[in-house]
């Protein structure tokens, strides 16, 4: 029997390399194909260069046809230029044929038998073979056996110290965090790169594998896991196999505290931090997480600061930002000032509750929707957009030629409020809607009657809330109500009312406060006329401006008169919109009793002619509201007529 040997040609260069990807990774070019190797081969041949024979022949035979051209007898065409290489290539055509010829008589041993020499030397028996190779299988065996033990010895005793594996946990940590192997350390990234940040503050951490190198690393190790895997006030006791090494500036909690005062009193307050909002993963991924979490934490406190003292510099107010330490100061309104503060502690006591007295959830959650607007709106573009090159102009501006915008609109396309502005905003509309709340509040518990209800929209924008408020009499619904609806803003209000009047009123509550009380007195009146009606009382005149008495700072005062069915009775009322809602009203008789006829009026024609108007005590009537103590009034004059 032969023996055979399979050697294996390669070349002895790699392919060109066509492309090489973002991640490192080489795309190399496919080798060519013979048809590809034929035609670069045919390409580097010189054919302005030829043999001397081949000159020879072809000066011989243009002779001879120039011969046979002057006889006129035979007519030869020129050779093809062409005709030199086809020739080569048959020629080479031809000895390629006859070698697999002979390679193929080679291999068939009908023809030819290849067989190798054998070297002289004792034959090997096979059962030496056999034990050879048994040997060495089972010293491979017992390479792997004691692997695999030191393997299961290792996973117990991270089993018994309640230690998880470092790679399970180093997969977890890489599937929560940006991780990078730099030489021989594995860096992470905190940062916030992805969302257009342009902090200068390194947010690197480092990770490497906890050993038990002595017991003062590992009471430190287990008391910075213990403090940082606090959740709810437990404990985890679980160590993990990865230890995290974050900087010194990025240790502790941070947090930025939002404040409005008013001469030193804090109106209301928020606080803007990334602590318990995300997914709370801590339990499943290790304790490494709660470190990681108030790094990053501190991290984006301080980018957002930054970037709020830079534009609280460039912006150009009324009255200047001011920005000292850790704390820039704004003025929202006259009097009223917005603190905006960084708190950075390297220690936290979670037993010392917070104040939460003045704390405005409203407030907190707008501030926390504009920022996660802000970061959609970096790691969001629309599209088109390239992929590698700097981003453009937007999808508005992109559309502006085809849609055919004027100077107006591309110049509004320009305009964009920076983060320290929104701010501003959403904290003015947060106190003009405190203030409206608090004006409401106070006229509907200080006004009994007619009744204040007021309905806020709960869908409402960050900078502006909606209102409806109906004015109605308990008892009388029925016979009329007033509504009006209030746009509250940053800075201004908006009153919408039921007859379609539109006013606008400034950040003053006097102002609020003044076109509630002339809109209840507005209400008495129209309510008392339709009661009127109803009761077969005749409306004789009715006024909401009435140019009489003293000028009063607020208004004016609403009068109304009214007739019996029988016309004998006349009831006069006059409300005025004082600080207190101040109602009068007159009674007038008929006909008169100091009528006495005389020679000069001789007719009696005239005793029925109204007498002196004389005021009622009100407040002793009976009934629980205005219209109710007109009913029972109208009523008595009405039986009393019959």
């Amino acid at each position: 029997m032969s023996n055979t040997v399979n050697i294996s040609v390669e070349t002895t260069c790699e392919n060109q390399i066509r492309e090489i990807g973002y991640d490192g990774t080489e795309l190399y070019q496919p080798p060519p194909t013979l048809s590809e190797s034929l035609a670069k081969c045919a390409a580097r041949i010189d054919f302005s260069k030829t043999s001397l024979d081949d000159l020879k022949k072809e000066e011989k035979t243009a002779a001879a046809a120039e011969e046979e051209n002057k006889d006129g007898t035979q007519f030869q065409e020129s050779l093809w230029p062409w005709d030199a290489v086809r020739n080569k290539l048959k020629d080479a055509l031809t000895e390629i044929c006859v070698l697999s010829d002979v390679i193929s008589i080679a291999k068939d041993k009908r023809y030819l038998v290849l067989d190798p020499l054998l070297e002289e030397g004792d034959d090997t028996k096979p059962i030496v073979q056999v034990y050879s190779r048994k040997k060495a299988i089972s010293q491979a065996a017992q390479i792997l056996l004691s692997g695999a033990e030191r393997l299961r010895n290792a996973h117990s005793e991270q089993r018994s110290r309640n230690v998880s594996d470092f790679h399970i946990e180093l997969l977890r940590l890489r599937q929560n965090w940006r991780l990078k192997k730099v030489s021989n350390a594995i860096i992470g990234d905190l940062s916030y790169r992805t969302a257009g940040s342009k902090f200068g503050m390194s947010g690197t951490f480092e990770v490497t594998k906890a050993e038990e190198a002595s017991d003062d690393d590992s009471a430190s190790t287990s008391t910075t896991s213990s403090s940082t895997a606090t959740n709810n006030g437990m404990q985890m006791k679980a160590s993990s196999a990865l230890r995290v090494i974050v900087p010194a500036e990025l240790q502790g909690v941070a947090y930025i505290k939002v404040i409005t005062q008013k001469d030193q009193e804090d109106l209301c307050t928020a606080q803007v931090n990334l602590m318990g909002h995300g997914p709370n993963i801590t339990a499943q991924v290790g304790v490494w997480q709660k470190t990681l979490e108030f790094a990053q934490n501190v991290l984006f406190c301080k980018e957002l600061f930054a970037q709020l003292a830079r534009e609280a510099i460039q912006l150009q107010a009324p009255i200047p930002h001011v920005v000292i330490g850790n704390q820039i100061r704004a003025t929202l309104l006259p009097n009223i000032q917005l603190i905006i503060s960084l708190c950075h502690s390297t220690t936290f006591d979670s037993n010392q509750p917070a104040p939460i007295n003045d704390h405005d959830h409203v407030l907190e959650h707008s501030l926390h929707q504009l920022l996660r607007e802000v970061h959609y709106k970096n790691s969001h573009h629309p599209f088109p957009h390239p992929a590698s090159a700097p981003l453009g102009p937007t999808k508005k501006r992109m559309l502006a030629g085809p849609m055919a915008a004027d100077r107006e609109t591309l110049l509004d396309m320009t305009k964009s409020q920076t983060i320290l502005e929104q701010i501003i905003a959403q904290a003015q509309h947060i106190f003009m809607r405190k203030r409206t709340q608090y004006v409401l509040d106070t006229l509907a518990r200080d006004v009994k009657d007619p009744q204040i209800v007021s309905h806020w929209n709960a869908m409402n924008s960050p900078t502006m809330s909606c209102v409806k408020i109906n004015i109605v009499t308990h008892g009388y619904d029925a016979i009329g109500r007033t509504s009006l609806v209030i746009h509250v803003k940053e800075r201004s209000l908006k009153c919408i009312c039921r007859d379609g009047r539109v006013m606008r009123l400034s950040y003053e509550p006097q102002e609020l406060r003044d076109l509630i009380l002339c809109q209840i007195n507005s209400h008495q009146i129209s309510c008392l006329v339709s009661l009127a009606r109803c009761m077969a009382w005749t409306v004789l005149s009715n006024s909401n401006h009435l140019g009489i008495g003293k000028v009063e700072p607020l208004g004016n005062a609403s009068s109304c008169l009214l007739a019996s069915p029988n016309g004998d009775r006349m009831i006069a009322v006059q409300i005025r919109c004082d600080p207190q809602i101040d109602v009068k009203v007159y009674i007038a008789r008929s006909p008169r009793q100091d009528f006495f006829p005389s020679p000069l009026v001789p007719e009696k024609l005239w005793e029925n002619l109204g007498g002196n108007f004389k005021e009622v005590k009100f407040d002793k009537i009976e009934g629980k509201s205005f219209l109710n103590k007109m009913e029972f009034l109208m009523a008595s004059l009405t039986s009393n007529t019959a």
